[in-house]
């Protein structure tokens, strides 16, 4: 079996498996009763913190390359990232029903536009007045073009430069993720700042590679004579 097949055929179902195993064990211990006395909670701030940790974890994928060599885990980043996404969503649709819906009134029924607006307005509402809110939700709006840009057709059509440009916007959506969980935990911050120092690190490494590729291309343009 070559490289290729390998990759295709074995790595990428072991990572996939691996990154959906969060999402079943926060299932398994729903249904079987091992989350806390709070199980709404347990699943809002756990598909958050996955959210956040698959999105480090795409945004590790290009430094972890320039630094072993190891080209061939730029297969991975598309799909860890779109992982971020489907953990970002899920944590949103958690806090819409544990937060937003199981607060409503329901004068025509669960089931009916009424209600259906009125869960909208109180979102709406929700994310205009709570400003971690408001931050957390443009973390996941950040990832949403990201994540429907992110196959090879979406690349043909905007182009390496574009692409590569739009995407930039992941670094923008961790910063605010990580001010998300900043502002929801409030007490014990050390867990936000270790997310935020990993930010920092990915960040920074993007810009000091940024700023040599542009000295090297500044190098290796050729001199402009000076007039007489």
């Amino acid at each position: 079996m070559t490289t290729q097949n390998v990759l295709r055929f074995v790595v990428k179902p072991a990572v996939c498996a691996a990154a959906l195993g969060p999402l079943a064990w926060l299932t398994w211990a729903g249904l079987t009763g091992n989350l806390s006395v709070n199980p709404l909670s347990d699943l809002t701030n756990e598909t958050g913190l996955w959210a956040l940790r698959f999105l480090a974890i795409s945004l590790a994928i290009t430094p972890l390359r320039r630094v072993t060599g190891w080209n061939w885990v730029i297969r991975f980043r598309r799909m860890l990232g779109l992982y971020a996404f489907f953990y970002g969503v899920l944590h949103f649709l958690v806090y819409t029903i544990a937060d937003r819906f199981a607060g409503l009134d329901f004068p025509d029924g669960m089931a009916s536009w009424t209600t259906a607006r009125n869960l909208a307005a109180s979102v709406g509402e929700d994310i205009y007045k709570r400003p971690f809110i408001t931050i957390g939700f443009t973390a996941l709006m950040l990832m949403l073009p990201l994540a429907i840009t992110s196959t090879a057709g979406w690349i043909r059509r905007l182009g390496g430069k574009r692409w590569n440009a739009l995407h930039r916007l992941a670094y923008v959506s961790g910063i605010a993720a990580v001010v998300h969980y900043y502002w929801l935990v409030k007490a014990d911050v050390r867990s936000p700042l270790l997310y935020a120092a990993v930010m920092a690190v990915l960040l920074g490494a993007r810009v000091y590679w940024a700023r040599m590729k542009a000295a090297s291309v500044a190098r290796s343009a050729p001199a402009v004579p000076r007039r007489a």
